[in-house]
């Protein structure tokens, strides 16, 4: 404290979490408090989770009133700033209207929709897999009946003939499944190929 200016100097890293550290630091902070600067020249990195910090130091300011900064960005956290297009020399300088969601939260927003859309990629790639497991298996099968393969080699076997012909693991197990039907129409002639490729790698089995 200098008179009723508020001088915070974080230092190191700041990562998810240092939100509430701030948020703490601020409520401890006396009531007479007119005005708070935060000098950022001893942090060396940041991550964009911990651009929150910058919203409850902003918000703050907001509800006692009083005038906030944060100077001092050098390095990997000045960068952090430049990529959510924030003000590298003071990104609360100039606060969002009322009603008009801040940069930093902007930038926090983009991240956790990013974070989101990831998850969601993720989650579909295992229900295709998941969908997928039934017929691969059944390929398997077949393979290692007609071969006299083990799992694992009808595994790599379905694995190199998808790589080969440029085809979906999926797709090439349904094209051998149909085959060995009563009636069943043989794979496309891609699929052939490379299965009689991935076959004919492994020493003792043929197309």
């Amino acid at each position: 404290m200098d008179a009723d200016r508020a001088l915070l100097a974080p230092s190191g890293e700041l990562v998810r979490g240092s939100a509430q550290a701030l948020s703490e630091k601020l409520d401890q902070l006396p009531s007479g408090t007119a005005r708070i600067d935060l000098d950022m020249s001893g942090v060396y990195f940041m991550d964009t989770a911990a651009l929150d910090f910058l919203e409850v130091l902003r918000d703050h300011g907001r509800r006692r009133s009083v005038p906030v900064t944060a100077t001092g960005w050098n390095g990997q956290p000045r960068r952090i700033l430049e990529l959510a297009g924030l003000d590298t020399t003071d990104p609360l300088r100039s606060p969002a209207p009322e009603g008009i969601p801040s940069p930093v939260a902007s930038a926090v927003a983009r991240e956790r929709e990013e974070r989101l859309r990831l998850l969601q990629e993720e989650v579909e790639q295992l229900r295709q897999a998941i969908a997928s497991r039934p017929v691969i298996d059944q390929a398997r099968g077949i393979l290692m009946a007609t071969y006299g393969c083990t799992s694992d080699e009808a595994w790599h076997i379905l694995r190199e003939a998808s790589q080969l012909s440029n085809t979906k693991l999926r797709d090439v197990a349904e094209a051998l499944t149909a085959c060995a039907e009563a009636e069943g129409t043989p794979p496309p002639e891609e699929v052939r190929t490379a299965l009689s490729r991935a076959l004919a790698r492994r020493p003792g089995l043929g197309a």
